[in-house]
């Protein structure tokens, strides 16, 4: 049995590659559905066709999720979008947004995972959060402004971003959180591109008001949680108060 753990890698690995591309897929899916199929004038899909480009998604793949998310064609989209709300273990807050085919199961299955979270447990908490627009973003120049360009961009905050915080931020260049009106990501996406900068993210989100204070045991029971609920194929996004 000498290579067998050498084979057993390697499925996990080709696992976790396939949904990683699922979950690029729908979310080229969905982007399209909720703000039409131009690229250009769609932020959030033009941020997901880069990232499924990376992935090595074909083009065809890509051109069929997006005409599947704008009714194009002979497919037609059932996805729902789910906001669960809820804690991970030593009561932080969680946001889960989920986009399902079966609601009923996908809940029954999101519960599960909070309970088996020691400590943690579903609850409102939405007003934990702020709900405002994100642009995550990266330019070549290690020397950029960030500033400068959130000032330009019309964004109300900004955070410098590294190679180890994402990683679709290039060691070297300047990477970036913009935080901006939920009106406004897509004109502050676009004045980023035209001046030198890539779109990595550019969507709606939440960004927690306060973040506790953990230690690092207490941050890695967190961590766990937080990876379980990623890893379910039908969650797209998961917010919580941790740094």
């Amino acid at each position: 049995m000498g290579r067998q753990w050498l084979h057993a890698k390697r499925a996990i690995v080709n696992l976790k590659k396939g949904q990683v591309v699922g979950k690029l897929v729908k979310e080229l899916t969905v982007a399209a559905k909720l703000g039409g199929p131009d690229i250009e004038a769609n932020a959030r899909l033009f941020a997901a066709v880069e990232k499924a480009k990376k992935a090595s998604v074909t083009r065809d793949v890509i051109e069929r999720a997006i005409k599947k998310g704008a009714g194009v064609g002979d497919d037609k989209l059932m996805l729902e979008h789910v906001t669960y709300e809820g804690y991970a273990p030593h009561k932080v807050a969680v946001i889960v947004e989920v986009m399902t085919d079966n609601h009923n199961r996908t809940a029954g299955e999101i519960r599960l995972l909070f309970k088996r979270g020691q400590l943690g447990g579903a609850g409102s908490n939405k007003f934990l959060f702020d709900h405002v627009g994100i642009v995550e973003a990266h330019k070549a120049d290690a020397q950029a402004d960030i500033e400068a360009a959130a000032i330009e961009a019309g964004a109300n905050d900004f955070e410098r971003l590294t190679s180890e915080q994402n990683d679709d931020i290039p060691e070297g260049s300047t990477g970036a959180r913009f935080l901006t009106d939920r009106t406004a990501v897509h004109a502050a996406s676009t004045w980023l591109k035209q001046n030198g900068w890539s779109i990595v993210t550019a969507e709606l989100g939440y960004v927690a008001k306060m973040y506790p204070n953990l230690d690092d045991a207490q941050r890695a029971d967190v961590g766990d949680f937080l990876q379980a609920l990623e890893d379910h194929d039908d969650v797209q996004r998961v917010w919580a108060a941790v740094k």
